[in-house]
């Protein structure tokens, strides 16, 4: 299953739900993150986050949801919003019909303060999209109904943190 993981700036939530689902699901999904005003570059806050835990994010970058409309774009099976602004917004036409589901979370990276008031807002979104990424990937999606796997997927965005 390809999944892609939106959000306004893909520059933090999106692309810490790329990382945790791209390490949770090796083997049964592949995740990519994309923006609809990419903020060009990933947050400082996502990038401590993931040097701290030693993840390598020398391939992550801020990109357009665009990269993922054309013909040679991977067919995307599951679009998720991670943040308001991007789930009421007309999301381009990707090829196929994938799910969407939305996942909405505050954004780590409006809070203001201290790198540790940053830091700490940036850990609670990682536990949250992890718990959300574990539900997901309990579900035996390859073989649901498409109905069945959106209620799920419904629930799994109404979990704890939900914004």
């Amino acid at each position: 299953m390809n999944i892609l993981v939106l959000c306004t700036g893909n520059s933090a939530r999106s692309i810490l739900g790329e990382v945790i689902l791209n390490s949770l699901g090796a083997g049964r999904v592949t995740a990519f993150s994309a923006g609809s005003q990419p903020k060009g570059a990933v947050h400082p806050g996502a990038l401590r986050l993931l040097a701290a835990r030693g993840i390598d994010t020398s391939g992550l970058h801020s990109k357009s949801w665009n990269v993922f409309t054309g013909p040679d774009a991977p067919r995307i099976d599951l679009a998720i919003t991670v943040c308001g602004s991007a789930a009421g917004e007309a999301c381009p036409v990707f090829p196929g019909t994938p799910l969407r589901a939305h996942w909405g979370l505050p954004d780590p990276a409006a809070v203001t303060g201290d790198d540790a008031a940053v830091d700490a807002a940036f850990a609670r979104t990682w536990d949250w999209l992890t718990l959300r990424a574990e539900a997901l990937l309990a579900l035996p999606f390859e073989t649901m109904e498409r109905a069945d796997l959106e209620a799920h997927l419904a629930g799994i965005g109404a979990m704890e943190g939900a914004a």
